[in-house]
């Protein structure tokens, strides 16, 4: 079972140095550069955009990496609304969109307009290969036999679930829906599941929990652009069966 997107071969050897799973960027563009630096596939669990100093920045490092094929990113809740704003959707707005949206409206980065809106269009909600699964939010089993849907178009069950995990009927003090990782026990054995979205790590490092079906996740989000910094963790290549190592 998989959904992995079809990749030419130039993608492919690209690839076979191996992967580099980067977390949630938030736009800390200089955090960003070092991650990006490798010879390795990038593969960068969305939230690219909003709360950190360079947005823009981040946005425009990630169009190049994909430029010289070697990335891709997912769609992020907030990569989606920044998405349905270029669109000219309504939305409720937040002071993070609103400075990225200004930064984006800066003579200096009129080129890249286009390209962005592109590249979040075509952004997948998650990734299969082999027994590896890449998200933003959350995992469904029914992510490893359906492909992803359009990201900025209607929301599904399923692009939530990608998009802002997994939500129960609560409003927390903040104003967030509460969110739990009952998830997390539906991996199937032998699966592991990278995602972003929560900080859940209290030591700054990916966050790794197992799974009563016995598949586990990988916590990314250790709070770039929000106080914290950002976290990336290699793995070998999707064409050869070996075990993850953290960078």
């Amino acid at each position: 079972m998989s959904t992995h997107r079809g990749h030419d071969e130039n993608v492919k050897e690209a690839m076979r140095r191996g992967l580099r799973i980067v977390g949630d960027v938030h736009g800390d563009l200089d955090a960003f550069r070092h991650a990006v630096a490798t010879d390795r596939f990038i593969i960068q669990l969305g939230d690219l955009v909003d709360y950190g100093p360079d947005s823009a920045g981040a946005m425009r490092l990630m169009l190049k990496v994909m430029e010289e094929r070697r990335g891709l990113f997912l769609i992020g809740n907030h990569d989606r609304k920044l998405g349905r704003a270029l669109l000219g959707k309504k939305l409720r707005s937040s002071p993070h969109l609103d400075d990225t949206l200004t930064q984006l409206a800066l003579p200096e980065n009129a080129d890249m307009l286009e390209d962005t809106l592109h590249a979040l269009e075509a952004a997948p909600a998650w990734l299969v290969m082999g027994r590896s699964i890449f998200v933003h939010g959350a995992f469904d089993a029914r992510m490893l036999m359906e492909p992803p849907p359009p990201p900025l178009e209607r929301v599904t069950f399923l692009l939530s679930r990608a998009l802002f995990g997994e939500t129960t009927s609560r409003v927390q003090p903040d104003g967030f829906p509460e969110r739990t990782q009952n998830w997390v026990n539906h991996i199937p054995a032998g699966y592991t599941v990278y995602c972003g979205h929560d900080q859940r790590s209290t030591n700054g490092c990916p966050l790794s929990v197992a799974g009563r079906a016995g598949g586990r996740a990988v916590f990314m989000d250790t709070g770039a652009g929000k106080g914290g910094h950002l976290a990336w963790m290699d793995l070998p290549s999707p064409f050869m069966e070996e075990t993850p190592t953290p960078a």
